[in-house]
Formats: C-alpha cells, sequence, structure tokens
C-alpha cells in the first residue's frame, strides 16, 4: 500500500480546492485554447496548437498527483495536543546554541510548508530532528552550512 501523506486540515481543502479549480477552470479553458489552435489549420507546424497541448498534458498530470494525495491524506489535527514532545503539528520554538537566536517553526505537510513563514515540512532535516523530542533538548541537524544545534524552548500546538 502506498505512504500515507500527513496534513493539516487546511491543507487538506486548499488541495480540494486545487483539485476544482484544476478540473471546472483549467481543463475547460485549455480544451477551447485546443480548439481555437485547431482551427488554425496544419497541426504540424501549429505552435499554438503544440504549446496548448503540452499545457493540456501538465494540468492532467497535476490532477492526477492531486487527486493521489487526496486519496492517501492523512489529515492531523493537531490543535489542543499536550504539548509533551514534538509532533506533526507541533509550533517549536529553537534557540541556537551557537548565537542564542531564536527561531520559530511549525511542522506540516509537504504541500503546505513555507520557510519563509516558518512553516517547515515534516520531511525536512530540521523536523526530523525535532520529532518526539521535548522542552529544553537539544537537538543537531545537519544543514547546507554544517551542523548546528538548537535548544528546543517551547512547544505548542494551535
Amino acid at each position: 500500500m502506498s505512504e500515507r501523506i500527513p496534513m493539516t486540515p487546511s491543507g487538506y481543502e486548499n488541495l480540494k480546492e486545487e483539485l476544482r479549480r484544476l478540473r471546472t477552470e483549467e481543463r475547460p479553458n485549455i480544451v477551447r485554447e485546443i480548439e481555437a489552435a485547431r482551427a488554425h489549420g496544419d497541426l504540424s507546424e501549429n505552435a499554438e496548437y503544440h504549446a496548448a497541448k503540452d499545457r493540456q498534458g501538465q494540468i492532467e498530470g497535476r490532477i492526477r498527483m492531486v487527486e493521489d494525495k487526496l486519496a492517501r491524506a492523512q489529515v492531523i489535527d493537531s490543535r489542543g495536543q499536550t504539548p509533551d514532545a514534538v509532533r506533526f503539528g507541533a509550533t517549536v520554538v529553537l534557540s541556537d546554541s551557537e548565537t542564542g537566536e531564536e527561531v520559530t517553526y511549525t511542522i506540516i505537510g509537504e504541500d503546505e510548508s513555507d520557510v519563509s513563514k516558518g512553516q517547515i515540512s515534516i520531511r525536512s532535516p530540521v523536523a526530523r530532528a525535532l520529532l518526539g523530542k521535548g522542552i529544553n533538548d537539544v537537538v543537531s541537524v545537519r544543514v547546507p552550512k554544517g551542523i548546528r544545534e538548537f535548544e528546543i524552548r517551547a512547544i505548542r500546538f494551535e
């Protein structure tokens, strides 16, 4: 059986909305573009037709990918969990052992992550190092700049 894909309820809803948009807006639009390009005549030298067919393939591929992710989704609502250890959905405040700088990350699904907003994928090296750890634990993480150590200052589930 295929591996389950953890995601938050909002991440699941965002994927459902993307699938709806792809099926009801993008797919019909590309069909119209292909029909318009066909009307221009010789398909062998019709760049508009070939570009539209390529775009159609991309849309159909994305539809299949989103359908697969939704089918394998494991929706996890972490609100209200006890903050005794880092798990999916946790917001973790870390202190860099070297610089003392604090950083906050929320551990969420791959499709939802956005590092610029402090949202990291559960599959990221930092998240994997944090999973199961508690407050005041020190974790070592291999990052592009080498190995960094972080102390867990707080864990919360929002």
